[in-house]
């Protein structure tokens, strides 16, 4: 379950007072839009943490107990000495008490505020895409996880997380997302190498997919250079593929290091992309 859909089931039998980032300046630990709902009896989600969020938390509280009826309000806290933080930057929380009856309205605004996720695609279901799955579901991204076996998929996934059955499955290729990122560790050599082709053919085409990623070893690397060479792929093409995947200096073979290691690589690509649109640094 996500913490939307934790945070609406919620707020369907109890108040809540949901407290958003409005705006900041400086070095902060959350950016505009990340959010908390608050009731009497716990949180969900999380502005930031530490002395600001347990403030945050308290002037919610207090609005909770004032019923009803209560306008919306927003405060300005600098993250100095007075907060115990060093951050040295300044925040603008919102504080919006909501009850039942808001749950209709509040589902797409909720959508909204992710509707600039970034798009991430997974082909393949076996340990190491289970595995990551795990994580990316806890990332604020949008996944769609493609195989060509559809018996492999969880009954329960979260709401950002998209099952599609694809035969073949290079042929979901045409139809991603511009902009994802593409991950490929399907079950068998073959489909891995049909999707790789698939992407580049539409990098050719389009040039539009953010990351192409392939799991394996530099020797598996090798096998596939060839053969795509022999399909007409150049070396500037070839090379926008990432193999192996995984952030450097993580080591482990269980599936779960892998996952760590391929996310916090995703992140990290992300992040540039964001510095070379122009995206303010945190």
């Amino acid at each position: 379950m996500t913490a939307t859909t934790e945070f609406l089931s919620a707020l369907a039998e109890q108040n809540a007072v949901l407290v958003t980032v409005q705006s900041h300046r400086g070095s902060v630990p959350r950016e505009a839009g990340a959010w908390m709902a608050v009731f009497a009896d716990r949180q969900i989600g999380t502005v930031g943490g530490g002395h600001l969020e347990w403030q945050a938390a308290q002037e919610a509280r207090r609005l909770l107990q004032q019923g009803i009826g209560v306008a919306c309000s927003a405060r300005r806290y600098a993250l100095g000495p007075a907060l115990g933080q060093c951050c040295g930057g300044e925040m603008t929380l919102s504080f919006e008490p909501l009850q039942a009856k808001d749950v209709p309205q509040l589902t797409p605004r909720l959508a909204e505020m992710a509707s600039d996720w970034p798009q991430v695609v997974l082909f393949g279901g076996g340990h190491v895409g289970c595995a990551l799955v795990n994580v990316l579901a806890t990332l604020p991204l949008h996944l769609q996880w493609i195989d060509s076996r559809d018996e492999i998929f969880p009954q329960a996934l979260p709401t950002q997380v998209v099952c599609e059955l694809s035969q073949p499955v290079h042929a979901a290729v045409p139809g991603l997302s511009p902009g994802a990122y593409v991950l490929v560790m399907s079950f068998s050599h073959a489909e891995d190498l049909d999707v790789v082709a698939a992407c580049l053919q539409r990098q050719r085409a389009r040039g539009d997919l953010a990351f192409i990623g392939l799991i394996g070893s530099q020797t598996k690397w090798a096998s596939f250079r060839s053969r795509l060479q022999k399909q007409g792929l150049t070396e500037p093409e070839l090379a926008q593929v990432t193999c192996p995947i995984g952030l450097a200096g993580i080591s482990g073979k269980e599936p779960a290091v892998i996952a760590v290691a391929v996310a916090a690589q995703l992140l990290q690509r992300m992040k540039q992309a964001k510095v070379r649109m122009g995206s303010p640094r945190d």
